[in-house]
């Protein structure tokens, strides 16, 4: 896993000059696309800090990245194929380096988020069984753990699918084996023969990682036909850099595709999902009737702004691969550090311990701490269980002790 360190200068020189290999929306004699430069009573494209500010100057630009450019390299649209580059060594960076793919062997691309890439990866996966084995839309099931984000059943309710969900242990957060094996048989009987399986590289609420060694010896061994994606939303960019022993990743050769979220742990600006997928698959998104797209488009969203694909090339440029390791470890320092107070005043909670995310049990945590340092529950709808922490850049360290601080207070029932 590795990839070189940039300095700022050459970061800015390289999307200059991907920029400059884009059309010009004032210089040339462009009649064919419906779109053009920014209005120019809100962005000002001459004003002087551009000059140091690549991403600002990507947006300005306003490079549209319509389609799949892993896919369609020499055939994508051609005005704006500079920056298009840049997203394609995102793409490699991310399939062959963090989740260890073969080189030239993914297609993937930036998604508006990491909702979209889940729905993208079901999208392929229906479409799929239903070109390759003619099945019926009744045939095709989403099957993935209570605590997966809401984007599976969104998924299922927009493509018209079957869902079962699997219940997973209070304590430890993992997959109750029997449960999915009730859950498959009951799929069965229902008439379903084909199945999107999800696991979870970090889940929303609690950042659990599923153990899929279990679930993928069920299903190889009933001879069930499944596709598998990897929720990697919120552990993709820290899961794999924390732990050695990663399986969550293109070496194992039942996972087919991930979804990772840049504007997460790589802060960068929201609307920055990454959907990667083994090559053969992409095509199952094609849609052959946008005949003016060069390359045609085989995304959910269609066109993007290049500007977001730039955000995360300038991020993973600017610190290396051993950089952003060594960020990521001290995150979980510092999350470790909160684990060990936790420890001490008795108080329960679940955590990945290769993540930065902490679910405390609600019963330990006052309505006014939850208000005062706006932690998000479980659910809103009833009374909660539990209560998320998450240790992200802006937490300081001052924070995480004024409110263990103040949690040890009222644990020896000391009036705040």
């Amino acid at each position: 896993m590795y990839w070189k360190k940039l300095t700022h200068d050459e970061i800015n020189a390289r999307i200059k000059t991907a920029i400059s290999q884009n059309i010009n929306y004032r210089e040339t004699p462009l009649l064919g696309i419906p779109g053009s430069f920014l209005d120019e009573e809100g962005f000002y494209p001459d004003a002087p800090f551009l000059e140091d500010s690549p991403f600002l100057s990507t947006l300005i630009n306003n490079p549209n990245h319509i389609g799949c450019h892993t896919l369609t390299k020499d055939k994508s649209e051609p005005f704006f194929r500079g920056t298009q580059q840049l997203e394609l060594e995102v793409i490699r960076i991310c399939a062959e380096e963090i989740l260890q793919g073969e080189k030239d062997a993914q297609d993937g691309y930036i998604a508006p988020g990491g909702t979209e890439a889940n729905l993208q990866a079901v999208w392929i996966y229906r479409n799929f069984y239903q070109k390759e084995y003619s099945a019926s839309i009744n045939e095709i099931a989403i099957i993935y753990s209570e605590d997966s984000h809401y984007s599976m059943p969104k998924a299922a309710n927009i493509l018209g699918l079957k869902q079962y969900v699997v219940d997973v242990d209070f304590e430890t957060r993992q997959i109750h084996l029997n449960d999915f094996e009730k859950k498959i048989n009951s799929a069965r009987k229902d008439g379903v023969n084909y199945f999107i399986v999800i696991q979870n590289m970090a889940t929303t609420m609690f950042g659990s990682v599923d153990k899929i060694e279990s679930i993928t010896n069920y299903l190889d061994d009933n001879e069930i036909n499944y596709k598998l994606h990897v929720d990697g939303a919120f552990g993709g960019f820290i899961y794999p850099f924390t732990n050695s022993n990663n399986r969550l990743n293109f070496k194992n050769k039942n996972i087919t595709s991930f979804t990772l979220d840049a504007h997460k742990m790589l802060q960068t600006p929201y609307g920055t999902g990454i959907f990667i997928v083994r090559k053969g698959l992409m095509k199952y998104g094609l849609t052959d009737e946008a005949n003016y797209v060069s390359g045609k488009d085989y995304t959910i969203c269609g066109s993007r702004s290049g500007a977001n694909a730039i955000s995360i090339w300038m991020t993973l440029m600017a610190h290396g691969s051993i950089g952003w390791k060594v960020k990521m470890e001290k995150l979980l320092d510092k999350t470790a550090s909160v684990c060990s107070k936790l420890d001490r005043l008795g108080i329960e909670y679940y955590r990945n311990p290769n993540i930065n995310l902490i679910a405390i049990k609600a019963e330990y945590i006052s309505e006014k701490i939850v208000r005062k340092y706006h932690l998000i529950a479980d659910t809103s709808d009833e009374k909660p269980k539990w209560m998320k922490v998450v240790v992200m850049q802006h937490v300081k360290k001052g924070v995480l002790q004024q409110f263990l601080s103040e949690l040890e207070n009222e644990r020896d029932g000391i009036k705040l």
